[in-house]
């Protein structure tokens, strides 16, 4: 089992703190670290959360909340091994060329150790803010992940979408990793299909055991619908439990690759609780 921290780049106040624990989090041993994202946060909003019965996200509007790309390049540079991940990034309401450029330029710098985390997005009001239609956010995503396979090839790129017109070009860096990690976020709608037709993996929103084996059961029959091979899949997991070895099993027996731990729920001093978990969980 791998194991994570989420999220390096929210609520830090210097530079020096959010690199601190992530070089600590390497010293310990922890295979990566990961990001949030959301671009504004709205003071209220009519959109409704899909992963809290409240229908809101925790969080203040006020607290840091740094650009995920931008906080992992800093981690980048000063850490060697630990791998970076975004948690994920909404990729619906951004400009898949910049993404496509951003991404393969972080993985090269890092020398392979970035993994595009994203999702279709939920939130409104901030497609709103940033001037991208809310509608047909799937559809889009879809076609961006098509599109941005093509630049990091190195290849000429050609693609004519309904979202899309590129024609004659070229965007190097390429990522040094082949293929790109691009791990899917979410549990809605179609995820199920899109981790099979076009996941390196899933990044699941649940830390119950019985739950999760439902959507590994789908993900599964999606695979084998288009006869791919579910193993292909890397399965990462946002586990907030007691930290006790013992309830890692039901996570291994389900074939999870990674679980990822928030910060928030390692108390006062996370500097602190990120050595208790490492004291517990690894080697187990």
């Amino acid at each position: 089992m791998k194991y994570g921290l989420i999220p390096i780049n929210l609520g830090v106040s210097s530079v020096d703190q959010m690199v601190g624990m992530a070089k600590k989090a390497e010293n310990l041993g922890y295979e990566s670290v990961w990001t949030f994202e959301h671009v504004i946060v709205p003071l209220d909003y009519q959109s409704r959360y899909p992963y809290s019965a409240s229908g809101k996200m925790g969080g203040d509007p006020d607290v840091n909340f740094v650009d995920p790309l931008i906080a992992l390049s800093f981690v980048a540079a000063s850490t060697s091994t630990i791998r970076l991940g975004t948690g994920v990034n909404i990729l619906s309401q951004a400009n898949p060329v910049y993404v496509a450029k951003q991404s393969a330029s972080l993985d090269m710098l890092s020398n392979g150790r970035f993994m595009l985390g994203v999702g279709i997005g939920w939130l409104q009001e901030e497609f709103a803010a940033l001037g991208v239609p809310f509608e047909k956010r799937g559809a889009r995503f879809d076609d961006y992940l098509q599109g941005m396979r093509k630049i990091w090839s190195g290849d000429v790129v050609e693609h004519q979408s309904e979202f899309l017109s590129w024609s004659g070009f070229k965007s190097f860096p390429v990522p040094v990793q082949n293929p790109m990690p691009v791990i899917m976020g979410g549990s809605k709608g179609k995820i199920h299909e899109r981790v099979a037709l076009y996941g390196d993996g899933w990044f699941a929103p649940t830390s119950d055991p019985a739950e999760l084996t439902v959507h590994l059961d789908e993900i599964r029959r999606q695979c084998d619908l288009i006869d791919r091979d579910y193993a292909e899949i890397e399965i990462t997991v946002m586990w907030s439990g007691q930290m006790q070895p013992e309830q890692i099993e039901p996570f291994q027996a389900l074939g999870v690759d990674r679980m990822v731990v928030p910060l928030f729920a390692l108390g006062a001093d996370p500097l602190a609780g990120m050595s208790g978990v490492a004291e517990k969980l690894f080697d187990q």
